[in-house]
């Protein structure tokens, strides 16, 4: 029996992904991030500054016992809510992490001294920067080595900021730091041919026997009618572990054998 490592998961926090304001660059950058560990991103979703969603969404996170990643929403202005929606989502108060707060006064010491001015911890404006080390009771932290502000991990899920240039590096540090013994457990293949002058409809039936069939591995069909190499066709394939990816592609083959379906270039993928 085949053990398939936790899902992974994406939640990208703001409204201006939604509007439009912002391209989102975190899908494709953890996609790149996973597979060249020998891991697949499982789901994503996108929610706007809302506090009502942001905490539904966390609590489906926390729940599904995946491993999640939340870009976005954890500063310490008004528009701010993943820190507060994390701790209502888990039924918690939320409280000043003291590890976050020496790294953070540490950073507003490191900008005094940049700035050639003195370091006045009481402050309202320092005081009010403390914020962003208010996390959910029992939070670890995540180092940020770009400018020390940490995120913060509540199981397994991991909360950075929307900043690219922070949140890929702790993404990265977070994969490597907690997951390793996953790599390449999830390593799959993918088999494919391109099928011409078929419709999806006829060929249903033999996607269902492959799947009944070879339950380890997830047949796909990928319809394209403009293609500039292959024009109107469809890509009908199946992935899945290698050592079952096999077996479900000669089933594959077999089937569109029977059906005299007009067939193209194989395509391998992994």
């Amino acid at each position: 029996m085949t053990t398939h490592p936790p899902a992974i998961g994406l939640i990208i926090v703001g409204d201006e992904i939604l509007s439009g304001k912002r391209a989102d660059k975190h899908l494709p950058k953890l996609v790149e991030l996973l597979n060249a560990r020998g891991l697949q991103l499982g789901w994503a979703e996108y929610v706007g500054d809302q506090p009502a969603r942001i905490t539904a969404t966390l609590q489906r996170a926390f729940a599904s016992g995946d491993i999640v990643f939340s870009c976005g929403g954890i500063g310490a202005t008004p528009d701010d809510h993943t820190r507060q929606c994390a701790a209502k989502a888990l039924g918690v108060a939320l409280e000043l992490h003291p590890e976050a707060e020496r790294l953070i006064r540490e950073r507003m010491q490191d900008v005094a001294k940049e700035q050639g001015v003195p370091y006045e911890p009481d402050r309202a404006d320092n005081i009010h920067r403390l914020n962003m080390g208010v996390f959910p009771q029992g939070a670890a932290i995540i180092p940020n080595p770009y400018n020390k502000i940490p995120g913060f991990t509540v199981g397994t899920v991991h909360f950075v900021p929307g900043f690219p240039v922070m949140a890929w590096p702790m993404m990265e540090s977070i994969l490597d730091t907690h997951y390793p013994h996953l790599f390449r457990q999830g390593a799959y293949l993918e088999k494919s041919v391109i099928v011409f002058g078929s419709m999806e409809a006829a060929l249903t039936p033999l996607m269902e026997q492959v799947e009944r069939e070879h339950p380890n591995v997830k047949v796909f069909s990928l319809p394209s009618v403009d293609h500039p190499t292959y024009g109107r066709h469809i890509d009908l394939g199946v992935k899945g572990p290698p050592a079952d990816v096999d077996p479900a592609y000669r089933t594959l083959l077999d089937g569109l054998a029977v059906l005299k379906v007009r067939l193209g270039p194989e395509l391998v993928r992994s």
